[in-house]
């Protein structure tokens, strides 16, 4: 399973898309409490639940990890995890993740520059004041002292998603295969 860790907007799902697409490799569908974006789909995106799913599923031990981040629930649950597959994580669902001792669990650092996330964010539209706030956080959230040991650390700020997917996928299969 290709596990991917990065801030907000260092372009994870977008390379995650680009994988499922293009490669076959699924994205693991994350439940969140988290409202429903323009354009995202159902089961598709995400598992969208509310608050009390949500603290259910948590209370019946269903996630491999879980957190809150922006006032908002994600988990991933046990079901999801599977070889060809990848997951988006912050920080502590990827301690999670390892914690498993699993080798076929290969971990991805995806870095971007905070003008280069600032940008994307305000491409897409998101709220200014929200964008300055997950900016501030993810300063103290991603900070390297803070992230478990990754396998490769990937810069987004060199090529575009279709070339950093492809990097990512060989350097995943590469390392499957030296099991």
């Amino acid at each position: 399973m290709i596990l991917l860790v990065g801030a907000s907007a260092s372009g994870k799902t977008e390379i995650a898309k680009y994988l499922a697409k293009s490669h076959g490799i699924k994205k693991a569908i994350t439940h969140t409490t988290r409202k429903m974006r323009e354009g995202e789909r159902q089961d598709v995106d995400y598992h969208f639940v509310d608050e009390a799913t949500f603290q259910r599923m948590l209370k019946e031990d269903k996630f491999v990890e879980h957190t809150c981040y922006n006032g908002n629930h994600y988990g991933c649950s046990k079901d999801e995890i599977a070889d060809d597959k990848c997951v988006i994580l912050d920080p502590e669902g990827l301690k999670s993740f390892l914690a498993l001792n699993n080798q076929s669990l290969v971990s991805f650092y995806l870095y971007a520059s905070k003008e280069t996330r600032k940008a994307r964010m305000q491409g897409r539209g998101d709220d200014p004041k929200a964008i300055e706030s997950r900016l501030a956080n993810d300063e103290i959230a991603f900070n390297e002292d803070n992230l478990a040991p990754v396998n490769y650390k990937i810069n987004c700020d060199e090529g575009d998603v279709a070339t950093l997917a492809e990097k990512i996928l060989k350097l995943y299969k590469d390392k499957l295969s030296s099991i």
